[in-house]
């Protein structure tokens, strides 16, 4: 299963790469259409990141970053559970500036927009599927219930040991009573 997983990541993560690099390289062209999502997202990022730049244009280009980063590394098989998660953080604002389907008055570009943004919800369920991929090893949820029902055994076996024990001490100091001494 382990080729499986790792062509599916670097086939997800294509898409990240190529246009995050392009994005980055020429982030201009895609600032009419980020501006109204970036104008409502402006105050949110200042109360989270106050670093962060507001502008859209260096927005769209950490944006970019961001995609080619976690593109590799979700490529690579470094940290995929992590990259995926912020791959999909990301594809969000980005499918809403740039495929508003509900927006277009035009039918044939209502129908493409449409498209690609079923295409990007695609996109967003296979990256929630790479961030649950444990790749076979157990879950944490499973080590957690794992690990909590081995203590409960054995403090199960060490409430039955101390009870033997009381029942031994209890036997014998009744025989060292009975006995003359």
């Amino acid at each position: 299963m382990q080729p499986v997983r790792s062509l599916a990541r670097v086939m997800l993560s294509g898409i990240f790469v190529v246009s995050g690099a392009r994005n980055l390289q020429n982030p201009g062209r895609l600032v009419p259409a980020a501006k109204p999502v970036t104008d409502r997202l402006t105050p949110l990022i200042q109360q989270v990141v106050p670093s962060l730049p507001t502008d859209a244009e260096k927005l769209i280009r950490v944006n970019a970053a961001t995609h080619v980063v976690g593109g590799l590394l979700l490529a690579s098989g470094r940290c995929t559970r992590a990259a995926a998660l912020v791959l999909a953080g990301t594809l969000i604002p980005t499918t809403a500036a740039a495929h508003p389907f509900w927006s277009n008055d035009d039918p044939a570009q209502r129908a493409q927009n449409q498209v690609h943004f079923l295409k990007n919800l695609g996109l967003f369920g296979g990256l929630l599927l790479a961030a649950a991929d444990t790749g076979g090893r157990p879950g944490l949820r499973w080590r957690a219930g794992h690990r909590i029902d081995h203590s409960r055994r054995s403090v199960q076996r060490a409430v039955r040991t101390a009870r033997r024990e009381a029942r031994i001490a209890v036997r014998s100091a009744a025989t060292a009573r009975r006995l003359p001494g």
